[in-house]
């Protein structure tokens, strides 16, 4: 669906953002896109959406030179960024403004998305709260029913009560034949929604594995003192005791922190690539 192949990228002639880049995106998968600030998520998902050019490489979405933004592969993406733009316009009238841009859109699972997310069709977008545009934005990409989705930042602005349901509505338009790709910080509202892992480190794609994977090579748990586990690759105190990242030999079964797993790359790249990439 989607393939970069030893790509280049950078906004400054000295400090390269991307070298050598490569990575595969494939249908019926919900990426979680993770890395520091500056790393390049947003402008990864721009290469993608052929929104910035990358400098050397390949990359092509369903077959086609993102950057060329050919109306065949514009029809089965949609890229929303983490800060939106709306029209000072009704919900409705935004809604027969763009929605014919993309063949498949879904006006029945608009208007579900509008009523699960409390959205009037008939409110204007410019008197609404950001979190209010921002659910409206998010209720037109899920209806888009695109082949590949990706999103920057999507709970953000979210109050809990939406982030819920957003999980929700995105797990209703999964399937085998679509990719979602979701870029966050906010890894504890999408923790049980990801299913496969990319985390941008250092120019470089340091781990891109399913959660399932992860967790037949690394064990996950809380203990009440260090002493009771060893080796610790990563370790954080909280009220209920240490959380901690041990590796699984054993093959015991754990659920994943996403928190505690991004730090233990960040701080172990080397330890990542082993485990991983051997």
């Amino acid at each position: 669906m989607v393939e970069l192949k030893n790509i280049d990228f950078s906004y400054s002639a000295r400090q390269p953002l991307f070298e050598d880049l490569s990575l595969r995106l494939e249908a019926g998968k919900i990426y979680g896109l993770l890395g520091k600030n500056g790393a390049g998520k947003t402008t990864l998902l721009k290469n993608v959406a052929g929104l910035s050019y990358i400098k050397a490489g390949t990359c092509q979405v369903f077959g086609l030179d993102s950057k060329k933004r050919d109306p065949a592969m514009l029809e089965k993406c949609f890229f929303l960024p983490e800060e939106i733009w709306l029209p000072d316009t009704t919900v409705s009238t935004y809604l027969k403004m763009y929605a014919p841009s993309w063949p498949q859109f879904n006006y029945d699972f608009f208007r579900y998305c509008l009523q699960e997310f409390e959205i009037r069709p008939e409110a204007r977008l410019k008197s609404m709260s950001f979190g209010q545009r921002k659910k409206t934005a998010i209720s037109f990409a899920l209806a888009t029913q695109t082949s590949l989705l990706m999103m920057d930042e999507p709970t953000n602005g979210l109050d809990i009560p939406s982030k819920s349901k957003f999980r929700k509505l995105v797990a209703e338009i999964t399937d085998e034949n679509r990719c979602i790709v979701l870029s966050t910080h906010q890894v504890r509202d999408l923790e049980t929604l990801i299913d496969t892992i990319i985390i941008l480190e250092s120019s470089k794609i340091l781990l891109n594995n399913t959660t399932d994977e992860i967790c037949e090579k690394l064990l996950f748990k809380t203990v009440t003192s260090l002493d009771q586990v060893e080796p610790i690759l990563y370790s954080e105190f909280t009220p209920r005791g240490f959380s901690v990242v041990t590796t699984n030999p054993a093959g015991e079964d754990s659920k994943i922190d996403l928190e505690a797993l991004f730090n233990v790359s960040i701080q172990q790249p080397d330890l990542i690539q082993q485990l991983f990439h051997a």
